[in-house]
């Protein structure tokens, strides 16, 4: 069984693979000679939170893969509310072949998985987002090729994300600095795993207060919104702390000049980075967002065993 929860669980050797076959699932997407890996099967889409790029990629990667996708709307599930997640789960894997939940809390996964006799992919959590993260480092490979060695900077929040991209970094031997305001830190436990992995690949990590620092020498500066959903009551309080964490223009200037901008979307423009920026001839963002639909591609078949 081949759950995808988070970054850490697969080895180097797993993700790189990954990677290459999103790379050349997205090759034969474009040249039109696309595989039907996935032609009868379903994948069940479970939705606590909404979200454009979730919903559509999954669904168009189905749909291009030659399966189905099942979408399921909060009022439909209510995990551990109307029902278990354990009875949830074992009926879902009766119905379909896959699962994708995106969800407000990380146990709630895990208990899907616990239960589940088929994959179950993490479509986001409060912990991590992993196919963010694939989408992430496959638009890294293709605008900077071997990614060891080179440097990630990720400012703002430490959370879901900056978790996969300190994973996902660790696995690929990419160096990680992250710079977070004070009480905005990523969680100890979170940094620890990420210390064993970088330890194995040889990746350099480091937390720092200072946006400069993070960003100096950089080869991707990445930043996510000050506020995550599920927190809108600090959103206030938030936005007086994190402006010198913005990426503008004078702060991209402290990166190697060939630096790329990166955000997961959506973005609060003005906010955690400036429209110059975002729509500036070093942004990658809406690479990202269309890598999603092929690094998830490549996830399904993975989870699935559908290459053989």
């Amino acid at each position: 069984m081949k759950h995808f929860i988070a970054l850490a669980d697969l080895t180097p050797a797993e993700m790189r693979h990954i990677l290459n076959l999103a790379v050349d699932i997205k090759a034969a997407w474009k040249a039109d000679t696309d595989t039907p890996y996935l032609k009868n099967k379903v994948l069940g889409m479970i939705f606590q939170k909404p979200s454009l790029r979730t919903r559509v990629s999954f669904d168009v990667a189905m749909l291009q893969l030659g399966g189905n996708a099942l979408y399921l709307s909060p009022s439909e599930i209510q995990l551990g509310k109307r029902e278990s997640v354990a009875d949830v789960s074992r009926v879902m894997s009766r119905y379909v072949d896959v699962v994708m939940a995106r969800v407000f809390n990380h146990y709630d996964l895990i208990e899907l998985a616990k239960y589940a006799s088929v994959p179950v992919i993490n479509g986001l959590s409060d912990y991590s987002h992993p196919c963010q993260g694939m989408a992430d480092f496959l638009t890294m490979l293709e605008r900077h090729g071997d990614l060891k060695g080179k440097k990630l900077a990720y400012l703002g929040d430490g959370n879901n994300v900056s978790t996969s991209l300190l994973f996902g970094a660790a696995l690929l031997g990419m160096d990680f600095t992250i710079a977070t305001p004070k009480s905005y830190e990523l969680h100890p436990a979170v940094w620890d795993i990420g210390k064993r992995l970088a330890a194995e690949s040889g990746a350099q990590i480091a937390a720092t207060y200072d946006p400069i620092a993070a960003a100096t020498a950089a080869d991707v500066l990445y930043t996510d919104a000050w506020a995550s959903m599920g927190q809108e009551d600090e959103a206030a309080k938030r936005r007086l702390v994190f402006p010198p964490y913005r990426i503008d223009e004078g702060l991209l200037a402290h990166a190697h000049a060939d630096a790329i901008v990166m955000h997961c979307l959506p973005a609060h423009r003005g906010e955690e980075i400036t429209d110059p920026v975002a729509d500036g001839p070093q942004s990658a963002l809406f690479d990202q967002a269309e890598n999603r639909l092929h690094a998830q591609k490549a996830i399904l078949v993975w989870a699935l065993d559908a290459e053989k």
